[in-house]
Order: C-alpha cells, then structure tokens, then sequence
C-alpha cells in the first residue's frame, strides 16, 4: 500500500446498519440536506444488478460480478472496461505504394497456434501474413483469386472456398493444432488438411503484408493492398497502432508504409469513366453513372444504334465495338458497280462469305475481288451459283446443287472447311445441305491487302451485269457497307472495316422490282400479279391465256349436268336429255304438267311417258271417248265377255269386233 493511500484511503462503497456513538444511533438517519453533515448518501442497501444499465458497448455482454460489480465481454475489434474502444484498423497499400510490418515473437505460443484478424480488400492477390524463423518461411497466407490461401512447410496447401475480395470486413481465423489446420471465414468452415507439427520459438518473426523484398512479395501476388485490424496470434495482439486500454502485445519491430485507419484511394482522380460518364467513388473503387447511350463499368459500351447513326434508308446493327448499318440495294443492268477496299487495319482471318440476294437472271456476277494473280468470284451460271477462288496458283470452285434464279430471296453462306492453309470450301444455300469443293485452297487474306471488291460486276469499267437485288454482304464477319462514311450520322468506331470507294455511284436502296404491272399487261380486265421481275395475270372465267386475250372454251367445266354442252360464239347451249330442262339441264321435267289426259282421268308418270287413267265410262288413250257396253256370252267351257260393242262369235270363245277394234274379245 502507497503512503498517499494509507494516509487518504479511498472512500468507503457499502451499508452501514445501526451504528451508535455513545449509545446515540449515528447510522442509518436521514439529516436535513442544508446542515451539510451528509453526501452521496441514501436510507437502504439496494443490491441493484449494474447490467441492468447496459453499461456495455458496441454490442458487449455484460456479466455480474457480486455486488454492484460487473465485467464486459467485448466483441471484436472492441476492447475497454466498457468495450468503447476499437482496435486501430491499419490502412495498407494506400495508392498502390509498398507496404509492410514486422513483428517479432517473444513467448513460445505453444502446441495450438489460432492467428485471427479482420480483413478487407477488393484486390484478389496479396501477401497476408508469413511466419518466419532465421531458415525459412513455414507459414504462409495470401490472397489468390480472391480466396484466403495458405502453405504450411513449403508443402501442405488449403485455399478457403469463399472469396474475401468484396470491399467489406472478413473475420479470417487459421487454427493449427498440431496435427491438422483449419481455416474460418466469419465463423465458416472454410477447409481442413491434415499438417506436420508446426514448432514456432520466441525470436521468430512476424511479416505482415508483404516482405522487404518486392520480388519475394510478387511471387504471392504483390503487397497486400487493404485494411487489416486487430490482429492476433492467440490471445496476444499485434498492433500497428496500440490503443489506450493495456493489453498483451507483441512487439511491432518495423512499419513501413502502413497507415492508421481504412481510408480509401480516390479511384475517380484518374477519371475512370469513358464516354461522358460521371465517376462516384466507393471505397478502393468507384461506380460511373452512364449516359443513356452507354453502359459498362467504366461505360466503355456505346450503344452506339440508341444515338441513330444510320441513314432512313437503313438499319442499325449493333457490333461490340461499334456498328454497322444494313440494307438492301437493287441493281439493274444500267446500275454503277459497287467498289470496296480494306482500310488498312483488318487483322482476322478472312474465310468465310455471306450475303443474300434475289434475281430472276440466269448469268450475272454478283462479287468480284481481285489482287495481282489472286482473285475470287461469285456469279450465276445457267441459273446456278458458282463460287470460284484463286489463290497461290490454287483454284477452288463450288456450285449451288439447283437453280436458283427464281425471283425469291436466297441467303448463301460460303466458308472453309477448317482453318487450314490448304482447305476445302463449302458452300450452303437457305440453311440445306453443305455442298463441298472438289479441290483446296487458301483463305481470302489478300482482300486484306489492298485488294479491288466490286459487287454487281467485275470491274467499274466493264459496268453492272446484275438486274436484281443484294442483302447485306459480309467477308470474314465484316461488312460491305452500301453507305459512304459521308451518309452516316456518326463514323463507324470498330477498328477493322472494309470501306465503300466510289462516292459518285448512287445505288438505289431497297429491294425494287420492274414494273411490271404498269401499265397492266392483262387484257379483258384480267389482274397483274407482281412476281417481282415477273407478272402473272388472272383471268375472268371467258378469257384466258398469259394476258387474258384469248376466249376460253365454256364447255370445259361441263356446265351442262343433263345434257350436252354446245360451243356459241356468246357462249354455250345445253341440249338436254329426255326428262330435264332448265339452262344448264339442272330441272327434272314433270311429264303429267301438260298431259292430254281429259274428262278428268288420272296421268301416271312414267320414265319417259305418261298413261291417263280413265273414268268408268270413258276409255281411250287420252280418255276422250265413251265407254261401249260389254256382251256376256255362254262357251262350251266356260262363259266371257265381249268389249266394245263386241258381239258373241258363235265359235267357241271369240268376238264380233266393231271397226276401230281388235283381239280375242
């Protein structure tokens, strides 16, 4: 004990009860508060919990410890009677600068070794942290990838499965004991491997990210570029930047480039974004808020058809570096030649042809490229589509299996079998079959050089041979373009372009055809079909031929359905079989409608006649006459009657007739 607390002793924390001075009661009595005679003093002896106050900060436990006493446990990075203070983050790496602590051990840590620290980063590669003895390196953690990885012995390896890299706070714990290491993310299992013993001895020494060494340091990605705080090996902290309250350190024997605190580098003062963007920084990164035409991180994506760079008579197909805009251009016999070079820049592989195309032409050349002694073709023979290249003195050809210059559209893709030097072409039209060149041959990289392209013909000189229409044309995935860099609203960005040289050609854009229905070709009112290139006319029922001027025959559809069909010059007649009528022999005819059947007798139809039904006393064929009476005569066999007047024969059964009458009776 002091002699300042001997002579002044801290004042007294407790309850007093029935304390008498000379048999006068001093304690407990409740003195009036102007006499002076009382401080800090109240009647009881409450035992209040001081937990209940909540006397713990930053999320701390509060734990009693008897009366009106009370501990905190404090979680990391907090430290304090109170947990109010934080452990000092230390800020490494700040503008890409070299960085580094060292640390030396002075105890033995013993047969468990924990190392813990919290850790923040958005780099993916970076020295952590190395245990190091005057030999080697037998403890190693650095970032790889983005994930905590780490090497004990020079031989044993874990890399942890989540990465750290994402510019919030990791808690990263390692646990070796003895035989077998462990590694945690923020309380997650990260990994385990079994390890030889790892014996670490007072004097060994702490490297903490990075070495001295800058090349030593880049074989594990380079200087650590982040924040780390509260650092531990056990329960002994290793503190870039101690703090007020005592704790157990080891000491910190070299710092170099090492800040106190977790500030950010401005990432926007080198103006990251592109194109008009306005950068926003976070920490160790930025954000770029982008035009409305842009996007990417840095908004180095233009979406370059959202600012219409094309012409009306054309569309906007987006590329990944720029754009290109697409049409269709018709070509007639009077048409200009389109002419094309390579700008210079091309640095792909030309081997492949595509476009589409429409005509009704049996001949004509659609493509036509040529440098010094190498030179390719595209052109339509007897209605076929041939493909044929020279290149190196090697010759290539390959035809389309039908025709097809039928007036419809065609998409044909030309391209080589493999990417060799000496391969064969292929050629497909409308998605069919593959057919196949016979020979080998190069690519096109002479159209890289310089060479003359002409689509619709083979020169500028010889003039267009082509009356039809032509799709977009594309040489290796680069477009022919139809349009002067002149015409477009914006010029072409991407590097590799093939360009458009005759400004003076005026080529027509769209698909037209001939006008072929005006004036209308059909005659007799018949309607002009535009088949492009071609009409088709459709005839009135009397008219036909290819220009409805020729009368049809009427009969050919037999109009007539009971009858026979007869050719007039204003059209037909029917002639109509017995029992029908009616223009068309359509009408059954009813054969008792004007019978000659009189006095009222019955008509019974029949096929192709009738018979009348007389009444009792009138006979005859249409009933027209009286009935006769009837004579009954007596036979030797038996008796009979004779009609009409008859008289009886006197020869056994037989009559007398009247004129006009015949047969037996």
């Amino acid at each position: 004990v002091s002699v300042d607390e001997a002579e002044n002793p801290p004042a007294f924390l407790g309850c007093f009860r029935d304390v008498f001075v000379d048999s006068h009661l001093v304690l407990p009595v409740k003195a009036p508060e102007e006499s002076g005679v009382q401080a800090n003093m109240t009647v009881g002896c409450s035992d209040k919990d001081k937990c209940i106050e909540s006397p713990c900060q930053n999320r701390g436990r509060c734990v009693s410890q008897g009366w009106r006493r009370h501990m905190c446990e404090c979680h990391r990075p907090y430290e304090g009677n109170n947990c109010a203070e934080e452990y000092i983050t230390a800020r490494f790496g700040s503008n890409d600068l070299e960085s580094y602590a060292v640390f030396s051990l002075d105890d033995d840590p013993g047969d468990s070794l924990i190392i813990s620290m919290f850790l923040r980063t958005r780099q993916s590669s970076g020295l952590l942290l190395i245990l190091a003895n005057s030999t080697s390196q037998y403890l190693r953690l650095w970032l790889e990838d983005g994930r905590v990885k780490i090497q004990i012995n020079n031989f044993e390896t874990l890399v942890g499965r989540s990465a750290v890299s994402d510019g919030h706070f990791h808690l990263v714990t390692l646990k070796l004991e003895r035989t077998a290491a462990t590694l945690f993310q923020s309380a997650q299992n990260q990994g385990f491997m079994p390890i030889r013993h790892v014996e670490v001895h007072p004097g060994d020494l702490v490297f903490v990210g990075g070495l001295p060494d800058s090349r030593a340091s880049a074989s594990f990605g380079g200087y650590f570029k982040g924040c780390v705080q509260d650092l531990r090996i056990n329960s002994k902290r290793l503190q870039f930047y101690p703090i007020a309250t005592p704790v157990e350190s080891y000491n910190l024997q070299e710092v170099i480039g090492v800040a106190e605190g977790c500030s950010s580098d401005n990432a926007c003062a080198i103006n990251p974004c592109l194109n008009g963007g306005v950068c926003y920084s976070m920490w160790d990164d930025f954000i770029c808020n982008c035009p409305p035409s842009t996007a990417g991180q840095r908004c180095e994506e233009v979406k370059w058809c959202e600012l219409s760079p094309c012409p009306a008579t054309a569309v906007c197909q987006p590329l990944s570096q720029g754009f290109e805009c697409l049409s269709n251009v018709t070509f007639r016999l009077e048409s200009s030649v389109l002419h094309f070079h390579s700008n210079g820049n091309i640095k792909r592989s030309l081997t492949s042809i595509s476009f589409s195309f429409r005509t009704r032409q049996s001949a004509a050349t659609l493509l036509y490229a040529q440098k010094d002694s190498d030179y390719l073709t595209v052109y339509l023979l007897n209605s076929h589509l041939v493909m044929e290249l020279q290149k190196d003195a090697l010759t290539v050809s390959v035809q389309s299996p039908g025709p097809i210059s039928d007036g419809e559209w065609h998409m044909v893709k030309l391209s080589m079998d493999n990417q060799t030097l000496n391969s064969k072409w292929m050629m497909a039209v409308d998605g069919g079959k593959e057919e196949l060149s016979k020979s080998s041959g190069g690519d096109l990289g002479f159209l890289r050089e310089g060479a003359d392209v002409f689509l619709g013909g083979p020169s500028l000189d010889s003039g267009g041979n082509l009356s039809g229409c032509l799709g977009p044309v594309e040489i290796g995935g680069l477009l022919l373009p139809f349009h002067l860099d002149t015409e477009l609203n914006l010029p072409r960005p991407q590097e590799e372009q093939f360009v458009r040289m005759n400004s003076n050609a005026a080529p027509r854009f769209g698909c037209w055809g001939a006008t072929v229905c005006s004036p209308n070709p059909c005659q007799n009112e018949g309607l002009c079909d535009d088949l492009f290139d071609l009409h088709q006319c459709t005839c009135s029922p009397e008219w036909t031929g290819p220009l409805c001027k020729d009368p049809a025959d009427p009969c050919i559809s037999s109009p007539c359905i009971y009858g026979a069909c007869t050719n007039l010059p204003s059209g037909f007649k029917c002639v109509c079989e017995p029992g029908y009528s009616g223009e068309q022999c359509e009408a059954e005819v009813d054969i008792c409608e004007n019978s000659n059947c009189s006095h009222g007798a019955t008509c019974l139809k029949g096929l192709l006649s009738y018979t009348c039904l007389c009444p009792q006393n009138l006979t005859g064929q249409y009933c027209e006459l009286p009935q006769l009476p009837v004579a009954t005569c007596q036979g030797t066999r038996w008796n009979y009657n004779c009609f009409n007047g008859g008289n009886c024969s006197e020869g056994d059964n037989a009559c007398y007739c009247l004129p006009g009458f015949t047969g037996q009776w």
